[in-house]
């Protein structure tokens, strides 16, 4: 199950490792500059607990035999529909974040579909890896969305239509990337397209209202599109050098809600500018080129797919939340990876790179 032999060994990603180290470091700077007028500095410790966990699972994945998982791809999505099951039962949020999709065990709260979309990415790289002689097969790919029916539904009842919409993107991507023809793409999008009235309807009042804001930015900027236009005062007032640490004006008088979590960009750009912006998205472009080449050259499906959806789940993240802190998106409450405060999105970030690193160094399936 694990290898510690020199062979494996140089076939560690380092950059890839840097890139996170270096991520979730500035993650805590910016957390620290959030928080830092708002009485809330134990956010901070929270973070560096999680950081540690999280550095501790790297270490502990990469040196294990990522083939170990998809034995047991049934396991984890069996526990992945029960844990959301779980969630429409005893789940909680609605009067906070509009969603009941939280729970609190032994005092620790966390997120399950965090979790839910790993075991998803698992299962279903190892289901692809199963059908892939088959995958063009209309049989095959009914199949397929039957297996990720369930989740994306008990996702969007909660209501979390940001998650469901990562999990829909990830799961085409991984489809594509296994070989499905892009007609079959088409025909989910035009059936996507189709379905949107329908979809309409069941939106809460509060997610209309992030669409409206986005068609139309100053409908409601005391009320609803608030926190955009705060954001966007805040970007825009760092320039090109930034405000200074601890200097933004909007970050540290509280004008920016959320900004320790989905809207935490704007911290980072208004205190350290655009410059400072441009260094964060090189960051990410880096950290993305390694994954995609660890997914290139992977010959084995199963380790190729997985990394491309976590690949996939990492590009959604980044571009929707940068996007909507700038209005160039409706703002749907996606955390941006290693940077936002949560404990369980950060932890779970960590655990796909472990698996990444895995699959990088026993990409010739190699028997441990």
């Amino acid at each position: 199950m694990f290898s510690f032999n020199k062979k494996s060994l140089k076939k560690f990603d380092f950059l890839l490792l840097i890139s996170v180290i270096l991520l979730s470091l500035l993650g805590l700077l910016l957390i620290r500059s959030a928080t830092i007028n708002t009485g809330s500095s134990s956010l901070v410790k929270s973070q560096t607990i999680a950081m540690v966990l999280g550095f501790i699972s790297i270490l502990a994945l990469s040196f294990m035999d990522y083939h170990f998982l998809g034995k047991l791809y049934i396991p984890i999505y069996i526990v992945s529909n029960i844990i959301l099951v779980i969630v429409a039962i005893f789940g909680f949020g609605e009067n906070v974040w509009g969603a009941r999709s939280w729970l609190e065990i032994g005092g620790v709260v966390f997120q399950p579909s965090e979790f839910v979309k790993v075991g998803l990415i698992i299962s279903l790289a190892k289901f692809i890896d199963n059908h892939k002689e088959t995958i063009n097969d209309p049989l095959t790919i009914l199949k397929v969305l039957l297996f990720v029916s369930p989740p994306v539904i008990l996702i969007l009842r909660q209501p979390d239509a940001g998650t469901a919409i990562v999990i829909v993107f990830f799961v085409a991507l991984m489809m594509f990337t296994a070989g499905l023809k892009f007609r079959y793409i088409g025909y989910a999008i035009v059936c996507g397209l189709a379905a949107l009235p329908v979809l309409w309807f069941k939106l809460g009042d509060y997610q209309k209202d992030r669409v409206f804001d986005f068609l139309e930015p100053e409908r409601n900027m005391s009320g609803s599109g608030y926190q955009v236009v705060q954001s966007k005062i805040a970007i825009g007032s760092g320039k090109i050098y930034g405000r200074g640490l601890f200097q933004g004006v909007q970050t540290q008088l509280n004008f920016i809600p959320e900004k320790q979590t989905d809207f935490i960009f704007p911290v980072l750009v208004e205190e350290f500018g655009f410059l400072g912006g441009m260094g964060l998205l090189s960051l990410y472009l880096v950290f993305l080129h390694r994954l995609i080449k660890i997914a290139k050259n992977t010959e084995d499906v199963f380790g190729s797919t997985m990394t491309v959806g976590i690949t996939g789940m990492f590009l959604f993240h980044i571009w929707e939340n940068i996007a909507m802190t700038m209005g160039m998106m409706p703002v749907t409450g996606i955390p941006l990876p290693f940077l936002s405060h949560g404990g369980t999105f950060l932890l779970i970030n960590m655990i796909c790179i472990g698996i990444v690193l895995s699959v990088g160094m026993h990409r010739e399936g190699l028997n441990f």
